[in-house]
């Protein structure tokens, strides 16, 4: 079976479909006309750049623009974790750990991949490597923003018993081990439901692509298995390295609850 591709009129039922969800939601009087007209012009100007850019990329097997992709990669994952939380840390410390959990989960599994199960010829080529490292990428992102956002949160709210178990003689980690615990958990709770309702309830869209393309159904879910124990792992080193780091900046070398290193948004 060959790849399926879309031609133009197939995508102008796609851009059908987006203006009758506008027109839908201006009729209803629900408020997501502009947001979902907006959101998918991005959309699509995004993909296509993307695609443009891989294009080129995979064209001249360059090491170097391969580099060059990831590089921009990592520093918007970077700035994407770090951006959405209400209470962050100040002095860039935020987006800093932010960016080396995001980085550290997604290259350890990445690297597992590419040097065990996929094994590319060389372990770096552009087409296998960009694709996996998008995917993980995103993945870890969410997971460590997710973290950072549970734990600061957390942390503000329960100041009080976080610094009582502390006079006790708790150490920092100790005072607020079940706080990055709860952390972590919802970090990994929607990959956790994800994987739980694969194949049973929903398709995952990595296999959908592949049997799409042509892949015998077998194989794509024997990828998809791959794919999302290399997804989970990456998230739980995520999001496990953004907690501790944030525990960490939040205390003195005392043990002391530093929260005056805590910046809150107004509202």
């Amino acid at each position: 079976m060959s790849p399926i591709v879309l031609t133009t009129a197939d995508l102008l039922v796609a851009v059908a479909l987006i203006v009758i969800g506008a027109a839908l939601s201006f009729f209803l009087s629900l408020g997501l006309h502009r947001l979902l007209l907006v959101s998918a012009v991005r959309m699509a100007a995004q993909l296509a750049l993307v695609g443009s850019v891989l294009l080129f990329v995979f064209g001249h097997a360059s090491v170097w623009l391969t580099v060059g992709l990831l590089t921009c990669m990592f520093c918007a994952a970077t700035y994407e974790a770090g951006a959405r939380q209400h209470d962050r840390l100040g002095s860039g410390w935020h987006f800093g750990i932010a960016g080396a959990a995001t980085v550290t989960g997604m290259l350890i599994v990445a690297l597992i991949g590419l040097r065990t199960a996929l094994q590319p010829h060389p372990w770096y080529v552009a087409r296998t490597a960009i694709p996996l490292t998008g995917l993980l990428l995103g993945n870890v992102m969410n997971a460590t923003s997710l973290s950072m956002n549970t734990l600061l949160s957390a942390i503000t709210r329960e100041r009080q018993a976080i610094e009582a178990r502390i006079i006790l003689g708790a150490t920092r980690a100790q005072a607020m081990n079940g706080l990055i615990r709860q952390a972590a958990r919802t970090a990994l709770l929607p990959t956790l439901n994800q994987m739980a309702a694969a194949g049973i309830i929903t398709m995952p869209g990595i296999m959908t692509g592949q049997i799409l393309a042509g892949m015998n159904p077998l194989d794509a879910s024997r990828y998809q298995v791959l794919l999302m124990s290399l997804i989970v792992s990456g998230n739980l080193i995520g999001a496990t390295v953004a907690a501790y780091l944030t525990v960490w900046r939040l205390t003195d070398n005392r043990g002391r609850l530093r929260l005056e290193r805590l910046l809150s948004r107004p509202g």
